[in-house]
């Protein structure tokens, strides 16, 4: 099992293109850990709004009635990828683990899979 610290040194150095990761609660919309980020990509105001993306989702699937659970969401933007893990499992329920991407040098297949074993990993 790994920490909040550990997973997301694991998603910065073993993600290749990774520029930003952190682990956000969603019912507060609150950053529990970054890494990464700068002056273009502040991690702490991306998890607030991706906190927004997530109820959104969930709210159109309930409206839908879709009974399935969210695995991830992605984002793509010009230059960047970003894709939002929701965190499964007793010990992470209500938060969901973020990384920024570069689209040029990454493989968003491998970061997909990666981000699903830090999932997996993650104890809270």
């Amino acid at each position: 099992m790994a920490t909040v610290e550990v997973s997301l040194k694991d998603m910065m150095t073993n993600v290749e293109g990774a520029l930003g990761a952190a682990v956000v609660d969603y019912s507060s919309g609150m950053a529990l850990g970054t890494l990464g980020g700068g002056k273009e990509l502040d991690l702490t105001v991306a998890a607030a709004g991706n906190t927004d993306v997530i109820r959104a989702k969930v709210r159109t699937m309930e409206l839908l009635g879709l009974t399935g659970q969210i695995e991830d969401i992605l984002i793509t933007l010009e230059s960047q990828y970003h894709l939002i893990r929701l965190v499964t499992g007793r010990s992470g329920n209500g938060l969901f683990l973020y990384l920024v991407l570069d689209k040029s040098r990454s493989n968003l297949a491998m970061a997909r899979h990666q981000l699903k074993r830090v999932e997996e990993q993650l104890e809270v």
